[in-house]
């Protein structure tokens, strides 16, 4: 075999082997909010292959100057509009075949906020976004569902040991409103008694020291502990 020959052959190997190992690196967001008495997600629908006019969650590629971090908050601005959103990593996606044109490893994030402080609208490649109840979820595109199920089960897991609802409630809230917020998200009825002991040996939150007007039976309002 000549020179000529072998040089060939190593170019072509070294080749095939650099595209072995080539990937891209995206970041997706389940953003969850509490409307209307339940928990809703953010959810835009895809307006070019593949996967064309599915639903599915707010994603995109990260760059090269970025870490993980900018990319989800330039990657829901520039689909939706929201920016600047607090976010919490769930984990990392990377099965070889979870994308059907080339290999794609997924870093996933959570974030909790309340809608209407944040308007949206479907850009660039998105044509449409909407909130929808997390019950009535339709199959997403890619793997997006078990990526929304992952998060959500990962802040069932963090209301269980710590008080972290986002910007779920408003400023100031009753100990009713933060356990019909645990309730929904949670799946589940909590023992009124044993909840309120919990939450409040947390000593995260603080009696404002006024009541809710127009309730009856004027029940006390709380608010989040400052550092």
């Amino acid at each position: 075999m000549t020179n000529r020959a072998m040089k060939k052959i190593s170019e072509i190997s070294t080749q095939v082997s650099k595209q072995s190992f080539e990937c891209t690196l995206t970041v997706d967001c389940a953003v969850f909010g509490f409307q209307e008495g339940e928990l809703k997600v953010l959810l835009v629908k895809r307006a070019i292959e593949p996967y064309q006019d599915y639903w599915m969650l707010p994603g995109g590629i990260m760059n090269a100057d970025q870490s993980v971090e900018e990319a989800v908050n330039s990657v829901l601005f520039n689909l939706t509009g929201l920016d600047q959103i607090h976010t919490q990593q769930v984990r990392v996606y990377s099965d070889i075949d979870r994308h059907p044109v080339k290999r794609v490893v997924t870093v996933s994030f959570y974030a909790l906020i309340k809608p209407e402080n944040h308007p949206v609208i479907a850009k660039n490649y998105i044509s449409d976004v909407e909130w929808v109840p997390f019950s009535k979820m339709p199959e997403l595109g890619f793997d997006h569902t078990k990526i929304a199920i992952d998060a959500l089960k990962l802040l069932k897991a963090n209301l269980r040991d710590h008080l972290v609802f986002g910007e779920l409630l408003p400023k100031n809230f009753t100990l009713t409103e933060l356990q019909d917020l645990y309730e929904n998200i949670l799946g589940e009825a909590l023992d009124r008694r044993n909840f309120r002991k919990k939450i409040l040996q947390l000593g995260l939150i603080e009696n404002t020291g006024r009541k809710k007007k127009g309730v009856k039976g004027g029940p006390e309002l709380f608010r989040i502990k400052k550092n």
